[in-house]
């Protein structure tokens, strides 16, 4: 009889992705949010050459591909767990294409419309993403992975309307839709190159984690069954991760929609492009200190995102009396030295949570939190505008942050940090 090697009962570890691995994964987000960050901004122009002379639906269709990405969100999630990461990473880039050329060569608003909700159905790059490099990483790595992909999310936001206007005397941004669907087509290409991670951990997680993982945690956040490890401390509370993120997505994002609206009352003459300036500077933070408040909060992320909650809410309740341009430099970036804190903070949350759960499941369902949070913002925005101006929305803003800072702060005073 031919001898076999017994294997052992403990699985080899995964592949590892190596940091040239993460920096491709992150490139490719980066490029294929162009379209997604860039084109929408422009719907006012895009949409009377649909007829609608007077871009009344730009609104709604802003919120569009939020709205069907969090609905698509944590099925994409489910399915990347059971069928492979790297799979379902391509086939949300391959649909994000797809998407944006139904977009570019729509001749209807109804066309239009359709290309919108198939870009939330098929797209989900950030889930998918990151679902992809939770699975091969852990601990910091895995945080600061997650961090990346939030530095590529920013630079996108800043970087994508800028080359949209630079190309639009050439070509018009409803037809920049179709231009633009080559990109996720490159990094479709570029990912097909990547390995395809399995965790170590997951046939224990299999046995250990109820399919509805989540609502039935216990206490400390563990799935039930699964004993955490005594010189580790339990990982983080889907609920507690889920609450943060969409609070934090919500006191943010309030602010975006009526800002340009708010500092062009305030400072008349000032210009379009300053104030795209001023809207900018938070992300333009996050992309300079990012690293460094990573070093410094990755073994203290509540305490990392109770301090982003609060500089949130001062920086936006100090917009209601700017009157100054000094005055809104100095608060946008306050916000994003806060931004900056609470992004990183809840990726390091993200990461200990991943512990001993599948990641395709639990991105997709924080990707759910995180566009419902983005969708309530926009209709608080809507709403307080309509009725006490555009000042309303960034106030609103700072009071959902100073409340999550006071109720997370007897959990705050209670938690260990660990080395």
């Amino acid at each position: 009889m031919p001898t076999t090697v017994q294997e052992s009962p403990t699985k080899a570890a995964p592949p590892a992705l190596s940091t040239r691995h993460v920096h491709a994964v992150a490139a490719c987000y980066f490029v294929a949010s162009f379209a997604a960050l860039g084109l929408p901004p422009y719907l006012t122009r895009i949409l009377p050459e649909l007829g609608d002379s007077e871009a009344e639906w730009a609104g709604l269709l802003y919120i569009v591909p939020t709205v069907f990405g969090a609905i698509g969100a944590p099925l994409w999630g489910r399915l990347a767990d059971k069928y492979g990461r790297k799979r379902l990473l391509l086939r949300a880039q391959l649909g994000l294409a797809v998407s944006f050329l139904f977009a570019g060569w729509a001749e209807s608003l109804p066309a239009f419309t359709a290309a919108l909700v198939l870009q939330g159905i098929l797209g989900g790059t950030f889930a998918a993403s990151n679902g992809y490099l939770a699975a091969a990483l852990d601990g910091r790595q895995l945080s600061w992975a997650l961090t990346l992909m939030q530095g590529s999310a920013r630079l996108a936001l800043v970087a994508a309307p800028i080359l949209v206007g630079t190309l639009s005397p050439w070509v018009s941004p409803h037809r920049q839709y179709a231009l633009l669907a080559v990109l996720p087509l490159a990094a479709a290409v570029m990912l097909a190159a990547l390995p395809e991670p399995v965790r170590a951990d997951e046939a224990a997680a299999e046995d250990s984690e109820p399919d509805n993982a989540g609502p039935n945690d216990d206490a400390n956040g563990a799935p039930h069954g699964a004993e955490a490890p005594r010189q580790a401390p339990a990982p983080t509370s889907l609920r507690t991760l889920y609450l943060l993120e969409f609070a934090f997505v919500l006191a943010t994002v309030v602010s975006y929609p009526y800002l340009i609206d708010l500092v062009e009352k305030r400072l008349p003459g000032l210009g379009s492009a300053a104030s795209g300036v001023l809207f900018a500077l938070p992300h333009v933070c996050y992309l300079l200190l990012a690293r460094p408040v990573h070093t410094t909060v990755a073994h203290r992320p509540r305490l990392g995102a109770a301090a982003g909650f609060g500089c949130v809410a001062l920086a936006l309740a100090g917009h209601w009396g700017a009157e100054s341009i000094a005055s809104f430099v100095v608060l946008r970036l306050v916000l994003g030295v806060g931004m900056t804190l609470g992004l990183v903070s809840l990726s390091a949350l993200a990461a200990d949570a991943c512990r001993g759960r599948r990641p395709g499941r639990m991105f997709g369902s924080l990707e759910f939190i995180s566009k419902a949070g983005a969708v309530a913002a926009g209709a608080v925005a809507a709403a307080s505008n309509g009725v006490w101006g555009p000042a309303a929305p960034v106030v609103a803003g700072s009071a959902v942050a100073a409340l999550t800072v006071l109720a997370s702060t007897p959990t705050l005073l209670r938690t260990r940090w660990s080395r």
